[in-house]
This record gives structure tokens, sequence and C-alpha cells, in this order.
């Protein structure tokens, strides 16, 4: 079989993990315990040896259709056949604030018209297919158990019911038939980490599983404040972005997967199961503009540790962590594993960990002054460590650097790493004199001009008329749209313009938005890839700052075309409309409430 499309799938998780499933019916995805664990089921990246959790119709010929029951992570998978009509309604119970390796899966099928008969295939394969595994059954169900993590599979059913007779056992796998007719209902919890043996478990226990879940993301969604435009996409949104936050410590990852490709059949796979600095420090606005304050500030307490450890070692920051904040993200191959329809390396691990990206210091200053201003103020102890990462911003930023894109084609000078730089000063002057705090304000005054006059005079090309990628060459890069929504130029310039006029000239198509040139700009990769929907929304963003609101809300209406059957994106979008990268992206989903919010307040400042 080849593997279900990337956007085939939606998310369900527990706030320590998460696992994808298709409109077929299959747990593609699953790590466990935690978001950045070896994958239990892998059959994304591999259908035939990564393992999987299906369960599906027995008749060969249905429809399926996949919807989130109404503003949870819920999800229900429907199949209509010529029998009738049946629903596999999969979520996983939120998880704690602590750190556990206790979690569940809940399966629940439902018949509700006529007579339906499931076949359930659970095939799991640890360690990304590289333990081998034990089956040990009994009455009630069966536990795959290997030496570092064992999984419990419970049976639900009623006093009475015939027990789950398993039609086959091979090597380690298990396949079940479930015969359900209209209004029956029944299920089964996969377990890591269970108290005990396989047990019966009732359907009123499993109903109040779906109650319970179904109250805690009600309630969570009810504590938004937002009330503009596209509420509904925004509401799915901070649901997928919660359910990629790690609860113990307030970690956002950059996507649940791994080596999904950025182009099928190429080498750009890369596991995006980390925090990035970069992608987690938009997440404080994204979340404060949508009334998340406790989510907001246990991100900005997360990220104050990490800008505390490089402040009082006088070391940089790194661009990304674990979601414990550990540093230890050693890259490595699984050449036993076909990827993503052929897409090879399947790399885990991300060796750009230790790449020198300056712009990362703005964004973490940005979001820490952002929530400053709303609240969440930092200590005497967090603004001495600031200073300390900003000294030494002071002294490094004007060297070469990877670049926002973690290109792999050596260091050169970014006019995005200046940018973020730039801000990083900016925000801590303002920070120093908001609150009268002591600082080095005239150093960094006279950094903060100096990134500006060198961006100005060396990052603007007078040919092309627009601010280009590095001071080296003519290549344009759409990271740059973020000029005038931190504040370094006005909308209004007429160098901002033409940048916008030049982007749109080269890395704009029908309002989807490419990062950059890889043929004008090498990248140290092979291939090519599609469009970057973080891009994109950021086009969005800056068209309606720049007061050109038809052409913004034309581009922000046509990108929700591109997300999935149920409201998920990924990285990017190939030639064919076709969802591809890690999925879901993070980025994307903060871009998406970014650019929303700032169209919705323009379009209610027009009127």
């Amino acid at each position: 079989m080849v593997e279900a499309a990337i956007a085939e799938h939606g998310l369900i998780g527990d706030l320590h993990t998460a696992a994808l499933v298709s409109t077929d019916g299959s747990i593609d995805w699953f790590c466990c315990p935690r978001f950045d664990s070896p994958s239990v089921f892998g059959a994304l990246l591999d259908d035939a040896k990564g393992g999987h959790f299906r369960i599906r119709p027995s008749r060969a010929v249905y429809q399926s259709k996949q919807m989130y029951h109404p503003d949870t992570a819920v999800l229900i998978t429907r199949f209509i056949s010529e029998g009738g009509v049946s629903e596999v309604v999969d979520f996983m119970p939120p998880a704690g604030p602590d750190v556990t390796g206790h979690h569940r899966i809940v399966r629940m099928l439902r018949c509700v018209r006529g007579e339906v008969s499931f076949d359930v295939d659970i095939a799991p394969r640890f360690d990304y297919g590289r333990a081998r595994h034990a089956l040990h059954l009994n009455d009630h169900g069966a536990v795959f158990a290997t030496d570092d993590l064992t999984l419990t599979l419970h049976g639900v059913r009623e006093p009475g019911d015939p027990e789950l007779g398993h039609v086959a056992v091979d090597d380690g796998d298990l396949q079940v038939r479930v015969d359900l007719k209209a209004g029956d209902l029944r299920g089964m919890v996969l377990e890591a980490g269970a108290s005990g043996p396989p047990r019966d478990m009732r359907v009123a226990e499993l109903r109040q599983l779906f109650d319970e879940t179904v109250g805690f993301w009600r309630t969570w969604l009810g504590r938004s404040t937002y009330r503009g435009r596209w509420r509904e996409m925004l509401g799915r949104s901070a649901i997928t972005l919660k359910l990629m936050t790690y609860r113990p410590t307030g970690a956002l990852v950059a996507a649940p997967t791994a080596a999904l490709p950025e182009q099928l059949g190429g080498e750009r796979n890369w596991d995006y199961r980390y925090t990035w600095v970069r992608d987690a420090s938009f997440s404080v606005y994204a979340l404060l503009k949508m009334g998340f304050t406790g989510e907001a500030a246990q991100f900005v307490g997360w990220l104050r540790e990490r800008v505390g450890e490089a402040g009082d070692s006088g070391s940089p920051l790194k661009i990304m962590y674990r979601v414990d904040g550990t540093s230890d993200l050693s890259e490595e191959e699984l050449p036993h594993w076909s990827g993503h329809r052929g897409s090879r390396p399947v790399r885990i691990g991300n060796g750009a960990a230790d790449q020198l990206q300056l712009d990362i210091y703005g964004e973490a200053l940005d979001s820490i002054s952002f929530a400053d201003r709303r609240g969440i103020a930092y200590g005497h102890r967090g603004w001495k460590q600031i200073g300390g990462v900003l000294d030494w911003l002071a002294r490094n930023w004007d060297q070469p650097e990877e670049g926002i894109w973690e290109t792999r084609g050596g260091r050169k000078d970014f006019t995005y790493g200046r940018l973020m730089s730039w801000v990083a000063f900016d925000r801590g002057i303002r920070m120093a004199g908001e609150r009268g705090r002591p600082a080095d304000v005239a150093g960094w005054t006279a950094a903060r001009d100096a990134i500006y006059d060198q961006i100005m005079t060396r990052g603007f090309d007078e040919e092309r008329r627009a601010f280009v990628q590095h001071y080296d060459d003519k290549v344009l890069d759409s990271s740059l749209l973020r000029m005038a929504t931190v504040g370094f130029v006005v909308p209004t310039d007429p160098m901002w313009h033409s940048t916008l006029a030049a982007m749109e000239q080269e890395l704009v198509t029908d309002s989807l938005v490419y990062r950059y040139d890889p043929a004008a700009s090498p990248d140290g990769l092979r291939g090519s890839e599609g469009t970057f929907s973080l891009c994109s929304f950021m086009y969005v963003d800056a068209l309606a700052r720049a007061g050109r609101l038809d052409d913004a809300q034309l581009a922000f209406e046509k990108m929700l075309t591109y997300a999935n059957h149920v409201g998920l994106f990924s990285e990017e979008i190939a030639l064919t409309g076709e969802q591809i990268g890690n999925f879901p992206q993070a980025f994307t989903h903060l871009a998406l409430i970014d650019a929303a919010v700032t169209l919705d307040e323009a379009l209610d400042r027009r009127r």
C-alpha cells in the first residue's frame, strides 16, 4: 500500500503527545510518551514497516468522511456503505501538568444505521521499527510489550456481549473483527503506563471519557476573547496549537511529525518535533491576541529559562530545544524506512540545532516585550539575564549566519537576521525605559542604529528597488515581509512598496508565496520546494498594513481554501495544491491567527 496523503489526516492529542488519524481510520503516526519520543505507529513514513492501528469497515466498498466534534479535538471518521453508516470516534483524554508515562488513545466504534463489521488491525513498530515486541493476550484485551514501553489494549463491551474474538495473530500483530448493528456503541482503549492487565471497559465509562474530553476542549476554547471575522478557523488553529503544546513545560513543537517531505521524493525531510525559539515566540502574540493568557505566560516562563541559561553563561541561545528544555538533538537517518512516498532520507533529530541564527533574539525579545506590556512581567533576575543576552548580541550581531530558513549552504550576511537583531535591541531599550530598568542603553542604542544604517545601505538593492535576502546578492526573501510588522519600515514607505512589488513579481503566485528561489540562492540541498504557507499568511499581513485591504482579504480567503478537510495546514503547498512538509505546522497556524487579527482590525477601521 501507499502512504495516505499528508493532508488526509486529522490530529488528536493529550497535551503531551499526539496522533494522526487518516480518513481511512488508520492511526499512521504516534510517538509515546511525548512528542519527541520514538514512534510506535509510523505508517506515514513507511506503510509496510512503520506500524499502524487501523479500523475500517470489512466491506470493500465505502466512502469515508472526517470531521471534528464541534469546538473540540475529538475526531470523527464516518464510513458510508450499502450496509449502513458507521463511525470511529478518536480522542485522547488530556493528561495532567506533570510529566507522565500514562497516555490513552480512545477509539469508539458506533453503528449509526444498518449493520457494520469493523476490521481492526493493530501492528505497533516500537522505536521507529527498530525494537521487537511481545504480544500477550487474555479474554479482555492484549498487551504489546518491549523493554522500554508497554501498551495495553482494553476492550469495551457490556455484560453478555461476546468476547472480542481475534481473527488472527501474526508475529506480534493483532487482528480483530467487531460486528455492530444500528445503535451499538463499542470500542477499545490503547493505554501506555496502565496500572494493571487488560480489562473489560463498559460503554458508560467510554461515554464518560468522551464527555470529559469534550468538556475540557469546549471550556478551554470558551476562554477565547476573539470576536472578529473567521472565528471558526481561528478557533481550529488555536485548538491545533494547544494540541502541539507540551503541558508540563508550555513548550510548543513546530509540528508533531518528522521527515515529511517538502518535495515528494526529495531530501528536504526534517524532524520538527522540537521547540524553536522563533516559532514558539510567535505563539505569545497569537495566544495573547485570542485571550489565552495562561498559555502565553507558561511559554514565556519556558523562554525565560532558555534566555536565563544563555544570559548567565554568556553563550548564544540555541535555535531549538526539546520540549523539556534540553538541547541534545543529534541528527540520524533511518535507512530501513522508505520515507513518505519514497522521500528519503528519513531523518530524526535535527542537525540545525547548532546553527547560528541571529533572528531568534529579535523574536524572543519581541514576544517578551509584548507579554511584558500585557502584564506578564519579568522580575529582576530575568531582566539581568535579558541584559546579558543583549550584551552578547551587541558584540556578535555583525557576522555571517545560517539564517531563518536553516539553509545548509554556508553562512551569509542575511538581512532578516540583521532586521531581527535590530528588533531585539529596540525592544530591550523600550523595556528599560518603560520600566525604569538599569541597562546599557547607550550601547544597545548604538548597536540598533548601526544595524539600521547597515540594512538601509547594504540590504536595499537600488537596481531591484527592494530589500534583498543577503548583502552579497540580489535574491529576494519573503521573510522580509515582516519588516513593516516589526516596525522597521512604515507601511507607506516607497522603499517598502517597491519591495512588495518585487516580491509579487518573483515570489508570489496567485496569493501563494515562496520563501526564496533555491535556484537563484543555492541552499546546499538538491531539489525544490512548494510555496510556504507561513509566508503566504505573512503576505496577507503585509498587504493589510500597506492599506491594500481588498488584495489582503482575497489572498486570505484563497489561503483558507488550501486547508485540509478539518482545517489543518502543513508547512508547504505543492504545485498540485497538495499539502507537503511536516503536518500540521504550528508556524502556519500562528501566522493565520496573526494575519486574521491584523486584517480584521483593518477592515473594521475602514468602515
